[in-house]
């Protein structure tokens, strides 16, 4: 009896381990997102706060900054890779 209470109170523990890992990662991802669109916004300031939000991908980000601002898909490209130094939108 005693090895199965231990046993159960180890899966819980991993269990609740592996949930303060998700929540973690979670909250990391939502604090880069915002941080990326805060720099994004700085950067092209004719995004309102719901066109940031709305931004699927870089592809996405790469093709607006091209039609609102009239660059070069490469300087675009360029550009937004600067900005978002390999995180993801």
């Amino acid at each position: 009896m005693f090895c199965i209470y231990l046993k159960e109170s180890t899966n819980t523990a991993a269990s609740k381990a592996h949930a303060d890992r998700d929540a973690e990662t979670s909250d990391t991802s939502a604090a880069t997102a915002q941080i990326v669109g805060k720099e994004v916004g700085a950067k092209w300031s004719k995004f309102s706060e719901q066109d940031l939000s709305a931004l699927k991908d870089r592809d996405d980000l790469v093709s607006q900054v091209v039609s609102r601002y009239g660059v070069e898909k490469s300087e675009a490209q360029r550009d937004v890779d600067t900005i978002l130094k390999g995180r993801q939108i």
